[in-house]
């Protein structure tokens, strides 16, 4: 029972416990009768203190700090002969109450000198003293050199002590690495050693604290790694498993010894065949968010992992913004604008008379300049909010103390108005305000905890909710709904730019007023450099209480969230938890797709080079144009040809097809000698040729509400024309409305679905984005190191898709012109285009690979043809594919997906 009571958290946040011993104790020189009796229980000997467990439950826990401590002796004398000998003698100028009664409450501190004796029912004081005495003369010296030489005892130990093999699950598994290491807990350090075998990662506690004296983690359970930093330092590594047969995940965060040595275990774990994780590409992530399979809050605490905030450290706890500003109104509308936080700046800058002040301030500083004297995210903040939850966790950090009452947590709209105005409190939230799993259980005093009086004399109880909330479930969950919202969808880049982005530091963390003292920011201070331990214990508690900036994950400003999603996003989420990054069983991302094949023409003597399907009268026709100079035409009812032209002696290269105002429909080709053909299929023949540019012209688009057409040509041009109007001879000079240079072949070409943007592509890897209202340049970005094979825009137009000769499947944010995805295909990818939510990417081996948008993630490969795929073409209407390849084959398929 005393080991359920006995906790490190007890002890001084980062104590080590190293072993107990079955005692007796007594107070001698005391008043009191009562407490010069002995007493059974245990002896816990920790870095920094000695604390008795009493075997009975309903008396106090004592607690002598070293440093409060005048002498430690063998006892040589006593009048219990039996004794004689074998007792510890203790002198101290204080000790510590706790847990009397078995209350959690506020520790005692009992200042007044006492003795203590501690006999020793097995251990023998002749081999626990030495250790004893070499701790307490640590806790003479000052803080810093007391923690070198208590690591240094640590270390000592360890390298004293291997993995007892005998825990070994199975005698064929081979060991692959043994090493020191640091289990961790919020404010809790438990040394150990770490073996890693063939099938197993083993943890062995030095000391007897632990449920389980050794940890035993399958390989094969291991679900993700992640290296973190810990106390400022590259030494961290977490692990997550799913522990079987509950299938509940687990967690085993450690440190190490260096940063060497973390990366050595690291690397060794990725390399066993065993260990097989499922990990999802950062981008990937961020478009599953984007699409709308990833709640906000599940990518915000994916974005925390990845700025190395994890649960398991208080000093870089996941952070969380502010959403909601009304919190003193009766009712909420989430619909209501008004109510919400602006996201596009930090909690310092929200409101403006002292955003001045504070800039005034800065002004007069000398380098480095700081707008903010205290940060958003740090232990003591962390446990501002949870102190309900977890009391034990804030008496550790406030040695055995709460904070006054009326500067605990006490009102929702107290804390909000506070981080609004006053001059040294810009604190965001944590994740526990918009998990809805707990019931908002952290804002309730469930343990009855005797937190004080204000000043008012109103008793600290449960946090005061805005009148508006029925309760604390209801409270976290519009909290949440707020966060989902699609204000919040549209804004959340903007916050996350300054937090985890390229507003986080540098000149744009100045422009957005979001500057903080330089010692948090990662690398401002390279401790490994700092030789005198005192100065680098300084620091490091500096650092460690003021708060740390999440490591920078973005250097480009954050893509936003697609509007075309939001509405699918209120009714079905996937949740791609952080915790594990497991696809949600109950909401699975969608991975059917199926084409079968209806009909299949092969009328072309070389290679398709582009097709597309008209419907007339509910007749659909299949058009396709080739490398022979043929244009074809099929009855995709009568499952024939219908129709075989020769256009031009040399390749045809593209096509598209528009009805004029007279309701004929002109099918307009590129072709290899430099011409758009102009070919009237009702009337069966040519009605022009246009010599449009000085080479091979190598694409075609249509803009059908601008009545435009633009072709792209190896002469490294783009040209915008007049659409064709009957009755009317075209001359190039009266209908060519403008030209677009570039600095390469154009390969490829496509317009928005809102037909306001143009994208080219290049022969060397660039993408030109034009504006269509005045076909100015957007800008251009090197999307490739070679050849652009095809581009399409997103269903929204807000993201340009690109692939190349490189199998690279690229996507580009049009706002800001940044990469936001990048994957490589197996083979070469040639043809683009949408079916619903599905992209379909047609390569050089006859494959079509089909890329869900929602889930940013490859579901499928479906082979076609006998060689490279050159063109694709859909009828969403109708559920059809068709596809077009150097085999001179072109086939209809049947879609079937759900």
């Amino acid at each position: 029972m005393e080991k359920e009571r006995f906790t490190m958290l007890l002890l001084d946040p980062g104590e080590i416990f190293f072993e107990d011993y079955s005692v007796q104790m007594r107070v001698v020189d005391n008043s009191t009768s009562e407490e010069q009796k002995w007493k059974d229980g245990r002896l816990k000997l920790c870095s920094k203190s000695l604390v008795f467990v009493n075997k009975d439950i309903t008396q106090s826990l004592i607690k002598i700090q070293l440093k409060e401590t005048i002498a430690i002796d063998q006892c040589q004398s006593n009048n219990d002969i039996a004794k004689c000998g074998n007792i510890l003698l203790v002198k101290c100028k204080q000790y510590v109450k706790m847990l009397e009664k078995n209350i959690l409450a506020p520790y005692k501190f009992i200042h007044q000198n006492a003795t203590f004796h501690f006999y020793f029912y097995y251990a023998k004081i002749d081999d626990c003293l030495p250790q004893i005495l070499q701790l307490f003369r640590a806790a003479t010296l000052p803080t810093a050199e007391q923690n070198a030489m208590i690591m240094a005892i640590v270390h000592s130990r360890q390298s004293r002590v291997s993995f007892d093999t005998s825990w070994l699950e199975d005698l064929y598994e081979q060991v692959v690495l043994e090493t020191q290491a640091n289990k961790v807990l919020p404010l809790v350090i438990n040394p150990g050693r770490i073996l890693l075998t063939t099938s197993r990662i083993y943890f062995q506690p030095y000391n007897n604290l632990d449920q389980h004296p050794v940890l035993k983690i399958q390989l094969k359970d291991i679900v993700n790694i992640n290296k973190r930093r810990f106390l400022l330092s590259q030494i961290g590594l977490e692990i997550k498993w799913l522990r079987q047969p509950e299938n509940k995940l687990e967690h085993l965060f450690i440190s190490l010894k260096s940063q060497n040595d973390r990366d050595e275990l690291y690397t060794n774990l990725l390399n066993q065949p065993t260990v097989s994780l499922e990990r999802v590409p950062q981008d990937q992530m961020t478009m599953r968010w984007q699409n709308g399979s990833l709640s906000n809050y599940d990518y915000l605490l994916y974005i925390n992992s990845l700025a190395d905030r994890t649960f398991h450290d208080l000093t870089q706890y996941p952070v969380m913004p502010w959403i909601l500003q009304d919190y003193t109104s009766s009712a909420i509308d989430l619909n209501d604008l008004s109510i919400y936080r602006d996201l596009s700046k930090p909690i310092g800058a929200l409101e403006l008379n002292r955003l001045e002040r504070l800039k005034e301030r800065y002004l007069e500083m000398s380098e480095p300049k700081f707008l903010y004297g205290s940060h958003y995210s740090a232990p003591g903040f962390v446990l501002f909010y949870l102190v309900r939850k977890y009391p034990q966790y804030m008496l550790c950090l406030q040695n055995g103390r709460f904070d006054h009452p009326d500067r605990m947590f006490n009102s929702v709209a107290d804390v909000w108005k506070n981080v609004l105005v006053n001059m040294s409190d810009f604190k965001e939230l944590i994740p526990e305000f918009y998990d809805i799993s707990n019931g908002g259980d952290f804002l309730v005093n469930s343990y009855g905890i005797d937190f004080g009086y204000r000043h008012d004399g109103t008793k600290i109880g449960d946090v005061q909710l805005p009148l508006w909330a029925n309760g604390p479930a209801h409270f976290v969950q519009v909290l949440r709904n707020a966060l989902e919202s699609d204000y919040v969808s549209q804004n959340l880049h903007h916050w996350i730019d300054l937090i985890f982005g390229y507003k986080q530091r540098g000149i744009e963390a100045e422009k957005a007023n979001n500057v903080f003292f330089h010692l948090c920011y990662e690398g401002a201070v390279d401790l490994d450099t700092i030789r005198d331990i005192n100065d680098r214990h300084g620091l490091e508690i500096q650092i460690m209480e003021f708060g740390q900036i999440p490591k920078q994950i973005f250097t480009l400003p954050h893509p936003k969230r697609s509007v075309f999603m939001l509405n699918k996003l209120h009714t079905k989420t996937i949740s791609v938890s952080i915790e594990n990054e497991i696809e949600d069983k109950e909401n699975p991302i969608e991975k059917t797709f199926e084409l079968h094949e209806l009909i299949m023409f092969q009328s072309h003597k070389e290679s398709v080079s582009s097709i597309i399907i008209t419907s007339k009268e509910e007749i659909n026709e299949v058009i396709s144009v080739g490398q022979d100079g043929m244009l074809k035409l099929y009855s995709i009812k009568n499952k024939k040809l219908t129709r075989n032209v020769s256009l031009s002696s040399l390749p045809l290269s593209s096509c598209v097809s528009y009805y004029t105002s007279s309701h004929r429909n002109i099918l307009v080709a590129g072709s290899w000698d430099n011409t758009l053909i102009f070919y009237d299929i009702e009337f069966g023949r040519v009605i022009d040729v246009l010599q449009g540019h000085e080479d091979a012209v190598s694409c075609l688009a249509l803009s059908v509400t601008r009545r435009i057409i633009i072709s792209g040509s190896w002469d490294c041009t783009a040209k915008v024309w007049q659409s064709y109007t009957s009755g009317t001879k075209i001359k190039p000079a009266e209908c060519l409305i403008a030209q677009l240079d570039h600095d390469a072949k154009v390969t490829c070409i496509n317009i928005s679905g809102d037909e306001t943007l143009l994208v080219s592509g290049t022969e060397d890897g660039e993408i030109f984005l034009w504006n269509m209202d005045t076909y100015n340049l957007q800008f251009t970005v090197k999307a490739h190191n070679c050849k652009i094979n095809a581009m399409v825009f997103d269903q929204e137009g807000k993201s340009i898709i690109s692939c190349a000769e490189d199998k690279v499947l690229n996507i580009i944010d049009v706002y800001t012109s940044t990469q936001i995805y990048r994957t490589t295909i197996e083979y070469e990818p040639l043809t683009l285009t949408w079916f619903k939510s599905f992209l379909l990417i047609g390569d050089n081996n006859g494959n079509i690979n089909v890329w869900n948008r929602q889930g940013a993630v490859f579901i499928t490969q479906i082979r076609c043809h006998d060689g490279p795929i050159n063109t694709l073409s859909v009828s969403i209407e109708n559920n059809i594919v068709l596809t077009g390849g150097r085999d001179r084959k072109i086939i209809v398929w049947d879609c079937k997906n759900v």
